[in-house]
């Protein structure tokens, strides 16, 4: 069996897309999905299975109605994007991981000069592969950046901050 992650954007916020995890499931072990794990109610699934063919997405959206952007990892992609982290961070709320559904097609120099106009003094950032890293150690309700992020990126993301990485982390080593 594999292992993966699966990270719903836009889910249980502000009282829209409103999908329990209890509910998501108990559908998703009905299309053969096992050892299923939430993690809050942002939409942060550890599940395993043979091979990973279905379109949650599309899935949810005959369900409940409305179709969330789904970013699909690997057990070995999550551990690399913490593994890839270049910052550290004493509260694991200034710390976010912006998962993007494709790599963005954007250079380093045309990306620093985009976010360095918007991002504070005391914000810092790296793009690695697929992963956008955001140290924000005023807060990410604050941040300029963290609201133009994925607009500048030019592709869809779903951000999890340090704690919930983290708890991702142990989840995945529990089902060793």
């Amino acid at each position: 069996m594999n292992t993966y992650i699966a990270l719903l954007r836009g889910i249980n916020v502000g009282g829209k897309n409103k999908l329990p995890m209890k509910e998501l499931k108990a559908l998703l072990t009905k299309h053969g999905l096992h050892d299923i794990q939430t993690y809050i109610q942002s939409g942060n699934v550890v599940f395993s299975c043979e091979h990973f063919d279905l379109d949650m997405g599309k899935l949810i959206e005959a369900e409940f109605g409305f179709c969330p952007d789904v970013m699909m990892l690997t057990k070995d992609q999550l551990l690399t994007s913490i593994k890839n982290c270049p910052f550290t961070a004493d509260e694991g709320k200034q710390l976010h991981y912006y998962f993007c559904k494709t790599q963005p097609q954007i250079s380093k120099q045309a990306l620093t000069e985009i976010l360095d106009e918007i991002k504070k003094p005391s914000e810092s950032y790296q793009l690695i592969n697929d992963v956008f890293y955001l140290y924000a150690p005023e807060g990410i309700g604050r941040s300029k950046l963290a609201e133009r992020v994925e607009k500048k990126l030019k592709v869809s993301c779903t951000a999890r901050n340090q704690n919930t990485i983290l708890q991702l982390q142990l989840m995945l080593k529990e089902k060793q």
